[in-house]
C-alpha cells in the first residue's frame, strides 16, 4: 500500500505526467524482468499475474457491491 501523501501527488498529475513516470518506470525497470534463469522469469511473471488478477478481483467485487447499494 502507498503512502497516502503519495497517492495524492500521484492523484494531482496529469496523464501526461502520469504517462510519463510510467513509461521512464518500465524502461528502468523492464530489463531487469528478463534477468535469471528461465525458472525465475518464470515465477515472477506468474506473481505478477496473481497480483493483477487479485487487483481485478477486487476491484470488480467493489463495483459489483456498489450497483447493488445504488441500482
Amino acid at each position: 500500500m502507498l503512502h497516502p501523501e503519495t497517492l495524492e501527488s500521484y492523484r494531482r498529475m496529469t496523464m501526461s505526467e502520469r504517462l510519463r513516470l510510467t513509461l521512464a518506470m518500465t524502461s528502468e525497470n523492464g530489463p531487469r524482468m528478463f534477468r535469471g534463469t528461465t525458472e525465475q522469469i518464470d515465477r515472477r511473471f506468474q506473481l505478477l499475474r496473481i497480483q493483477n488478477d487479485d487487483r481485478n478481483r477486487r476491484m470488480l467485487e467493489a463495483i459489483a457491491r456498489t450497483r447493488k447499494t445504488n441500482g
